[in-house]
């Protein structure tokens, strides 16, 4: 049975990157438990947790022993690289971004998604979509700094969905249960 390398697993990018796509289907393939920020994060009609308790909810999923975790939250990039034992950071194109956020507010219009809170019904504005498009200057720099300051952590980044696709098809599919 092959083993997993890695158990601690990070996923960042821009919104709309897809790290919830990845997160979910490399979860499913390592049998690891799931962690969405932004579910963590957003309470009911898009109330934010107190920092002080969100990061505490972090803290606590980060001492787990095992676990894939993926958003953004770039205040807690810092902490979260420490427990870290992979990194995988979703380096995509600002216009792929925008088209997929477009896309993803008109498919879950009026819906929640599956990785966010219950009662945060998929939304679009002119801050979230400037944050997108200034990703690239305003927070890829500083994702980059930590990155190379990380120590002891694979770091694996990606920067187009065909490139998602082949590390997912050479990714190992660990099997679980009794034969």
């Amino acid at each position: 049975m092959e083993q997993l390398k890695h158990k601690r697993i990070l996923i960042i990018g821009s919104s709309g990157a897809g790290k919830s796509t990845l997160s979910t289907k490399l979860a499913e393939k390592w049998n690891l438990p799931l962690v969405h920020l932004d579910a963590l994060f957003w309470n009911a009609g898009w109330v934010p947790t107190p920092k002080p308790e969100f990061l505490k909810k972090i803290k606590m999923t980060l001492e787990e022993d095992e676990w894939i975790m993926d958003g953004n939250f770039d205040s807690t990039l810092e902490l979260r690289a420490k427990y870290a034992d992979l990194i995988i950071f979703l380096d995509f194109p600002k216009v792929l971004c925008m088209y997929r956020i477009l896309k993803r507010a008109w498919v879950h219009r009026g819906k929640t998604r599956p990785d966010m809170a219950p009662g945060c019904n998929e939304k679009i504005d002119m801050e979230f979509v400037k944050w997108v498009w200034r990703f690239p200057k305003d927070v890829r720099p500083g994702t980059l700094k930590i990155l190379r300051e990380t120590k002891q952590v694979d770091i694996c980044i990606l920067q187009n969905p065909k490139e998602v696709k082949a590390f997912l098809d050479t990714a190992p599919t660990i099997q679980t249960g009794k034969i």
